[in-house]
């Protein structure tokens, strides 16, 4: 599968638990919504993956990647230590400038 150089990246800094990674595939002002909670700016998001891989050392296997105009979704297999692991979950990705200016994640 043939992922833009941002989600790759995304994946890959997942995969390492390295937040900062996973913030600089970002822009300065993204917005992440995960769970009821929104988090914007690179700052928010880093602490927020920080928190979430400290507390569920998530890995993601992507399944699929669909574009519908400006948005794409990669769906994805993601394992860890949550209830229900291994769970399906949808990247729904809007890129700007090469950079993840949003991210919307539902299950």
């Amino acid at each position: 599968m043939n992922l833009p150089k941002a989600i790759a990246d995304l994946v890959k800094a997942q995969d390492n638990f390295d937040s900062v990674a996973y913030a600089n595939c970002f822009t300065e002002d993204a917005v992440v919504h995960d769970e009821g909670h929104s988090y914007t700016g690179k700052s928010e998001i880093q602490q927020w993956i920080e928190k979430a891989n400290e507390k569920y050392n998530t890995v993601m296997q992507p399944i699929d990647l669909e574009e519908t105009g400006a948005i794409r979704i990669l769906t994805a297999r993601v394992s860890g230590t949550f209830d229900g692991s291994p769970a399906v979950l949808r990247y729904h990705v809007e890129l700007k400038d090469g950079l993840i200016q949003s991210l919307k994640i539902t299950g």
